[in-house]
């Protein structure tokens, strides 16, 4: 499988890099070179990796977070990880990492949304 990457403008002038399929040897650069361009367009207030659709992650592909969380950091800007698939929740547990990308709870097909409190 191949890996595609979406980028959007959310509100607050955070920028959502949405992969999917599989990052892994063959596509991890693409994460990182994502990254890389939203960074050289400008500092936006945040970036959000949304891995709800990323069904498979191997070490490149972590190393490739990694990077990307490191290269965003020394530019100012926070990167994390939002709806990670339960595989790749479980990829980021493991290798004790969830809590550098903000924790995120995994992505549950059909779960209710969060509900979002007024001021918050």
């Amino acid at each position: 499988m191949s890996l595609s990457i979406v980028k959007s403008v959310l509100p607050g002038g955070v920028i959502e890099i949405a992969p999917r399929g599989e990052i892994d040897v063959d596509t991890a650069y693409e994460v990182r070179e994502a990254i890389a361009e939203v960074l050289t367009k400008g500092r936006p207030g945040r970036i959000e990796l949304n891995m709800r659709l990323v069904t498979f992650i191997d070490s490149v592909g972590i190393s490739a977070m990694v990077a990307g969380f490191q290269t965003a950091e020394v530019s100012g800007v926070r990167l994390v990880v939002t709806e990670p698939s339960r595989f790749v929740h479980r990829q980021l547990w493991v290798t004790g990492l969830l809590g550098l990308f903000g924790a995120p709870e995994p992505y549950y097909a059909g779960a209710p949304a969060p509900e979002v409190l007024p001021g918050a």
